[in-house]
């Protein structure tokens, strides 16, 4: 069982940076492959970034592509989010997740409550 608690949510202007963490429980946070999802109002949720239980592999969306930058550190339990360039349209809740993977797949295991982004023109 894993939980998650994100943070680093709030409100920037646009072309602003913010860092959003994800802290989980549990010892075996080092096996699990990591997700950053995105929620905009009346949207669907939406991928993000991925990263590799080691960190070795990350992937992303290609909105965000050049702008956003997924790290973990294993022995924090942590999972980061930093997101640069910020646009109006990057305005969402932000959901971590954990897969029982070492790499990233089409399903995740556990969620996070989400960290509310919102941005400003």
């Amino acid at each position: 069982q894993v939980q998650l608690v994100e943070s680093g949510g709030g409100l920037v202007q646009a072309g602003g940076s913010l860092r959003l963490s994800c802290a989980a429980s549990g010892r075996t946070f080092s096996s699990y492959a990591m997700g950053w999802f995105r929620q905009a109002p009346g949207k669907e949720r939406e991928f993000v970034a991925a990263i590799s239980w080691s960190g070795g592999s990350t992937y992303y969306a290609d909105s965000v592509k050049g702008r956003f930058t997924i790290s973990r550190d294993n022995a924090k339990n942590t999972v980061y989010l930093q997101m640069n360039s910020l646009k109006p349209e990057d305005t969402a809740v932000y959901y971590c997740a954990a897969t029982d993977s070492y790499y990233p797949s089409r399903e995740y295991d556990y969620w996070g409550q989400g960290t509310q982004v919102t941005v400003s023109s």
